[in-house]
């Protein structure tokens, strides 16, 4: 099965059936959302029910839903994961997205597989070796450039999505077991504690300080707006917004920006199309900076570059809207550069860098009379909006309709008339009603009255393209007898567009299977359970650790693996020094980081050009639970490894 990659997907996520409908409304062609469990954000799971509602209302406009299937799972989850994916099949999931592989050795349905970020694509040899053994769409990392994604497509066939907005995870996405080092809460099963949004404090190897409380593995958020039309040369054909925890004012705000700016793209490059249909219209303008952002970057798609870090706050700072000139003890005075609204929220640093906020209840000129007086706030400082009354107000309405094209053609048949719909996919109706035929007294009013409650098409999904009206001579139709042939008609073609809907086809793996990249795996590989073991030792594998989660191992590993770096923040990379012709200066020496009494080790691999965040286990999250490390290796019965040959 070869891959469309002239069709583009705007992929929203959802956090309920209820965002996820409006994220259709707002022009997503998929919405991905978590099921009753077994998906990597812990609060964000939704009934079967509901998500058969979100499917059944996807389907109307030919888009589908995937669900997030994305944890690891322990060998006494792997039955009730198998009877969920059934009944997600049974509800109309298009997809599941996938993080273990333990999940291809089992009796699924006939339904489509995608690898998740979490299973860390990063080269097109991992690429390959996912699309080879059954994955018809594969998320890549978020760290990857252009040129990194455009060689990945040059060896696949599958579907390439990439994330173009949201938060973003410091870590290669499946390679954090920090959260679960330090609470006993592991990322890979839904449960991150978000350690990298705290402040540390960084020491290089002499101890002496180089930052200190910041919030230092803090990175801004992602933003791809400008870099589409390169993805897209890439080989990119799914555009993924990130937060399935997000609340609907920022679903529709984003989802209807990345489809006014690729529907922008369409319009420029016939050869592309939509992988939905209908037309969105807008009741409001998009503007991203007004939702929950830390910043934005582009993160390492045009290279690795300086200004990718939130080190001052890990929130929502917001645009800056005015400057404090004077402060009483119930009302500010600012000079103004937005007009600031009754309920507006607002942010500021206070004099120890510490985001602070607080809500303007009323506004008088250039008067504020917040609800809380703020402790420190002084003259001088900078306010920052990061809650618009007007805009979040104008989201809680109906923000958008979306409506599927159609021409109608209204005919006489030999005792009546016939009213035909056909939508722009093809799908096709016809209503037939047996009618006396009374000639019109006045032809062209008959005429303009028939178009005219033929069109009446008002709240339905449906908006005429062309109407034709082919009677043989100027007849009398009551209104009331052409509305009915409408309503039904309509009514049949939304039917007949979900019967319509093909959910995508499984991809069939690579007969003989094809071997793994490498014949040795550690706990990085996140094997948790016996049939995920088989499946590596399927392809190749000889030697394998179980996942971090159950290893139970004592000693020092990597923490976290990341694109970023905290030598190049600070301008003490080796590399960067060297092209300055200050070799040896620098050294890429382990740096430390403290937050309270957990320390952790900063190792640079500079071929890589990758940070590694080593540490341990706490003591009190192993508990009394502690395991040796197993490997389990294809070899003779008599071969025992209990120790990790690499980290």
């Amino acid at each position: 099965m070869t891959a469309d990659r002239h069709t583009l997907e705007l992929l929203a996520p959802a956090k309920n059936a209820d965002v996820g409908i409006e994220a259709i409304n707002h022009g997503a062609d998929a919405v991905y959302i978590g099921g009753p469990s077994f998906g990597a954000r812990k609060g964000a799971d939704n009934d079967i029910g509901d998500i058969a509602r979100l499917c059944a209302h996807a389907h109307r406009y030919h888009a589908r839903t995937f669900v997030a299937f994305n944890t690891i799972l322990r060998d006494d989850e792997l039955e009730p994961a198998r009877r969920a994916i059934h009944q997600l099949h049974d509800a109309g999931v298009d997809a599941l997205i996938v993080q273990d592989m333990g999940l291809l050795e089992m009796d699924l349905p006939p339904i489509q597989l995608h690898a998740s970020t979490q299973t860390d694509i990063r080269d097109a040899a991992k690429a390959r070796f996912l699309q080879d053994v059954g994955f018809a769409q594969i998320v890549l990392a978020r760290e990857l450039s252009i040129e990194q994604i455009r060689d990945i497509a040059a060896h696949t066939d599958c579907q390439l999505e990439y994330f173009v907005h949201g938060a973003l995870c410091v870590a290669f996405s499946g390679q954090c077991f920090i959260s679960h080092a330090h609470t006993g809460r592991s990322a890979n099963r839904g449960e991150c504690s978000q350690a990298c949004r705290l402040p540390y404090t960084l020491t290089d190897a002499s101890g002496a300080v180089v930052a200190h409380d910041k919030h230092l593995l803090s990175m801004k958020d992602n933003d791809q707006s400008a870099n589409l039309r390169a993805l897209i040369d890439a080989g990119i054909s799914s555009f993924k917004i990130e937060g399935r925890l997000k609340d609907l004012a920022y679903v529709k705000n984003i989802t209807a920006h990345y489809r006014t700016l690729i529907d922008e793209v369409l319009e420029e490059r016939p050869a592309y199309r939509r992988a939905s249909s209908g037309r969105c219209t807008f009741f409001f303008t998009p503007q991203p900076a007004k939702s929950f952002n830390r910043g934005t970057t582009d993160y390492f798609a045009n290279g690795r570059q300086h200004g990718i870090e939130a080190f001052e706050s890990p929130g929502f700072v917001g645009e800056a809207v005015a400057s404090v000139r004077k402060v009483a003890h119930d009302h500010v005075e600012v000079d103004a550069l937005e007009d600031i609204h009754n309920g507006d929220g607002l942010s500021y640093f206070d004099s120890h860098r510490e985001l602070l906020g607080v809500r303007v209840n009323k506004v008088q000129g250039r008067t504020l009379f917040p609800n809380v007086m703020p402790e420190d706030l002084k003259v001088g400082m900078t306010l920052y909006r990061n809650r618009d009354q007007a805009f979040e107000r104008a989201l809680e309405k109906a923000s958008s309709e979306r409506r599927v094209a159609v021409d109608l053609l209204f005919s006489d048949t030999a005792d009546g008339f016939a009213l035909t719909l056909t939508d722009e996919d093809g799908c096709s109706v016809r209503v037939e009603r047996a009618l006396e035929k009374q000639p019109a007294r006045d032809g062209e009013r008959a005429f303009a009255g028939i178009r005219e409650n033929v069109v009446k098409l008002g709240n339905t999904m449906f908006e005429a393209r062309t109407v034709t009206v082919a009677l043989d001579a100027p007849l009398f139709l009551p209104a009331s007898a052409v509305n009915a042939m409408r309503r039904d008609a309509v009514a049949l073609l939304e039917r007949a567009r979900v019967d319509a809907h093909r959910r995508p086809l499984p991809r069939m793996p690579v007969e003989p299977p094809v071997a793994f990249t490498d014949s040795a795996l550690s706990y990085l590989a996140n094997i948790y359970n016996e049939k995920a073991r088989a499946f590596y030792r399927r392809h190749g594998v000889q030697l394998m650790a179980d996942a971090y989660e159950a290893n139970g191992e004592l000693d020092e590993v990597s923490l976290m693996i990341t694109k970023h770096c905290l030598r190049y923040s600070h301008n003490l990379c080796p590399k960067e020094l060297k092209e300055f012709d200050l070799r040896g200066m620098v050294k890429a020496e382990p740096m430390t980081l403290m937050n309270g009494k957990d320390r952790l080790t900063l190792r640079f691999d500079c071929k890589k050009c990758e940070m590694h965040v080593v540490g341990a286990i706490r003591k009190t999250v192993l508990g009394a639970s502690a395991t040796p490390v197993t490997f389990h290796r294809k070899a003779p019965p008599d071969v025992k490894v209990t120790r990790t040959v690499r980290h």
